[in-house]
């Protein structure tokens, strides 16, 4: 049986995703980062070992003191880019079938695109990233877990982010951050539109 790439998107709504800030004005979301026992939106299914081990190997990297690294936007390989690296994963837990994951939004390009996407309004899925085998009728095994994207996109049926502060919604800043996902030319406009943004909440 040849491995494939997985890739599993899970929306806002199933995610249910918070976002959350620190004292010291760092970003986090938190929520649903894996679900089992439930076929997706890709028709597959994992069981709750396969994801349970996925869980607890990442939180093994973690305690190791290797970061966990997540892009915004899934590629289609394994392979972390480290120019498209937008947050790292600091907690992962199992309550019940769910994985419940926690990740550190950096100061990185992809990053802070990711924290104006979330203080314009959008709302955020996570897709996990990783390999394994699939039989007939979907179910997954072997599963080798690499890590959560950030993305716009969604197949697992509980994963969008959920705001909690409230947020400017500038519709030209909101424009532009759904755009910059998919359209390439866009993100050349959106550090501009952006700095206009902040400028005007700083009444400059």
């Amino acid at each position: 049986m040849t491995r494939a790439l997985l890739i599993e998107n899970l929306s806002a709504t199933q995610a249910n995703l918070v976002e959350s800030e620190d004292s010291t004005k760092n970003y986090y979301l938190s929520g649903i980062f894996m679900q089992a026992d439930v076929k997706n939106g890709n028709g597959r299914i994992y069981p709750v070992s396969e994801i349970s081990t996925a869980v607890e190997n990442a939180m093994k990297r973690i305690a190791e003191g290797n970061y966990v690294c997540g892009e915004l936007n899934h590629p289609d390989n394994l392979s972390i880019d480290l120019k498209n690296v937008s947050h790292a994963i600091t907690e992962l837990r199992m309550d019940g079938s769910n994985a419940i994951g926690k990740c550190k939004l950096l100061n990185t390009p992809m990053g802070n695109i990711a924290r104006g996407l979330l203080e314009g309004g959008v709302r955020l899925c996570v897709s996990s990233r990783g390999t394994g085998n699939v039989n007939e009728s979907g179910e997954v095994s072997d599963f080798q877990f690499v890590t959560i994207d950030i993305v716009s996109q969604l197949s697992a049926p509980d994963a969008y982010p959920n705001m909690v502060r409230e947020g400017l919604e500038d519709k030209k800043i909101l424009t532009l951050a759904e755009a910059v996902i998919h359209d390439d030319a866009a993100q050349k406009y959106f550090k501009i539109e952006m700095q206009k943004f902040i400028n005007s909440i700083l009444g400059k």
